[in-house]
C-alpha cells in the first residue's frame, strides 16, 4: 500500500479558500456589499413609503463553515444572510424584501439578478466572471411569533404558492454538524474531505443547475457517514485515503430504486437537512442526473481504491489526479517503489 497522505496534505493546501477574515480580497467583496447595502437601503424604502427595517449580517455557506474551495473557472461565489429584523406577518408576500435589496444594488455592477433564494450580484473582468455574491434575505426569528428566523423563497414573477418563507438556521446547521465531530482533528479531516468532494465535482460535473451534487449535499454526506480514519491514532495522523474510500462506498449503499415524476426509472439518493425543514437537497437532480452521479462516484471509488492497493506512490497519485484533477500532486517515479501496480478494475455502476 502506497503512503500517500502527504500528497492528500498539498492538494488540501492547493484547493483550500479559507474563511472571509483569513481572506483579504474575500473580505474585502464582502464588505462592499454590505456597506453598498447601508448606504442604498434606506432611501430605497422611503421611496415605496416604507421605513427600512434594521437589519444585520452574517457569514453563511462554505466560507462561515471553512470548507471552501479555489473555483476552477475563477468565478467565487460569497453567500451572505441578510437578516431584517421584521416578521414574516409584516411582509407577508416574502419577495417584496428581495425586490427592495434588488433595487439597493441594482446598477452597481452590469449584472444584478433576482433569484429564487437569493439576490445575487455579478462581477466580471474583460467579460470574464470575477466573482459573485448571493445574498440570502431572512426575516429575524427574534421577530416571529414561533422564533424561527424565515428565508426568503421566490422570483419577481412567481406564483403566490412559489412565494414562500421557509424556516432556515445557517448557524443552527453548521452547530449541528461540526457537534459530530467535537474532537478538533476530526473536525480538521471533516473539512478536508468536504474539499475533496467539492473539487472532485468541480472537476468531473461541468454543468449546472440541478445536474451535479451540490455543495451542502456533499457536506451533508460527509457530516452522515464520514468515520475519522488514522495511519497513527495515537499521534493524531488521519489517513484521508482510508477515510474517503470508505465514505464514497457507504454512499454507494444508499441509492435505493426510485421513478421521476414522468415514471422513468432510476435510483435515488436522498439526503435530508439534519434540522428544520428537513428538506432533501438532492430533490432537484432528475432519475437521469442521479444515474450520472452515481458513475462518476463508481469511478472515484474505484480510483481510490487502487490508490490503496497499489504499493508504487506514482502510480497511486497518478490514478487520483484523474478523479481530483491537476492540483493533486503526482511525484516523480524516482521518488516511488518500483512495485508493479495491480491490474486496473471497474465495478461499473454496481455499490
Amino acid at each position: 500500500m502506497a503512503n500517500i497522505q502527504s500528497q492528500f496534505e498539498t492538494f488540501n493546501e492547493r484547493i483550500r479558500l479559507g474563511r472571509f477574515e483569513e481572506n483579504a480580497t474575500l473580505r474585502e467583496k464582502r464588505d462592499i456589499i454590505r456597506d453598498k447595502l447601508k448606504a442604498n437601503l434606506p432611501g430605497v424604502f422611503e421611496k415605496h413609503g416604507e421605513t427600512c427595517p434594521e437589519f444585520c449580517f452574517l457569514d453563511q455557506g462554505s466560507y462561515q463553515m471553512d470548507t471552501g474551495t479555489k473555483p476552477l473557472d475563477g468565478d467565487f461565489d460569497i453567500d451572505q444572510g441578510l437578516y431584517f429584523l421584521v416578521s414574516t406577518t409584516d411582509y407577508p408576500d416574502p419577495v417584496v424584501l428581495k425586490e427592495r435589496v434588488f433595487e439597493a444594488l441594482d446598477g452597481h455592477t452590469n449584472w444584478v439578478e433576482l433569484r429564487r433564494s437569493c439576490v445575487t450580484v455579478f462581477y466580471s473582468r474583460d467579460d470574464e466572471p470575477v466573482y459573485h455574491v448571493d445574498i440570502a434575505v431572512y426575516s429575524h426569528g427574534t421577530q416571529n411569533v414561533d422564533g424561527k428566523s424565515k428565508h426568503a423563497k421566490g422570483k419577481r414573477y412567481s406564483q403566490p404558492e412559489n412565494r414562500v418563507w421557509e424556516v432556515s438556521n445557517p448557524q443552527q446547521l453548521s452547530d449541528t454538524i461540526f457537534s459530530r465531530f467535537p474532537d478538533e482533528q476530526d473536525r480538521k479531516q471533516f473539512r478536508r474531505i468536504v474539499r475533496y468532494w467539492k473539487r472532485w465535482k468541480a472537476v468531473n460535473f461541468t454543468a449546472g443547475g440541478g445536474s451535479a451534487p451540490n455543495g451542502i449535499g456533499l457536506t451533508l454526506i460527509t457530516y452522515k457517514d464520514l468515520q475519522p480514519e488514522y495511519t497513527d491514532r495515537f499521534s493524531g495522523k488521519h489517513n484521508h485515503l482510508c477515510a474517503m474510500r470508505k465514505l464514497a462506498e457507504i454512499v454507494l449503499t444508499r441509492f435505493t430504486p426510485a421513478t421521476d415524476e414522468d415514471g422513468q426509472p432510476g435510483e435515488r439518493l436522498v439526503v435530508e437537512l439534519p434540522i428544520e425543514p428537513w428538506t432533501d437537497v438532492f430533490s432537484r437532480m432528475t432519475v437521469k442526473q442521479m444515474s450520472v452521479f452515481k458513475q462518476k462516484l463508481t469511478t472515484l471509488k474505484d480510483a481510490l481504491i487502487y490508490a490503496e492497493e497499489v504499493s508504487d506512490t506514482h502510480a497511486a497519485c497518478e490514478r487520483l489526479q484523474l478523479v481530483f484533477g491537476k492540483d493533486f500532486p503526482v511525484p516523480e517515479k524516482q521518488e516511488t517503489g518500483s512495485s508493479h501496480p495491480p491490474a486496473i478494475t471497474s465495478s461499473g455502476n454496481s455499490a
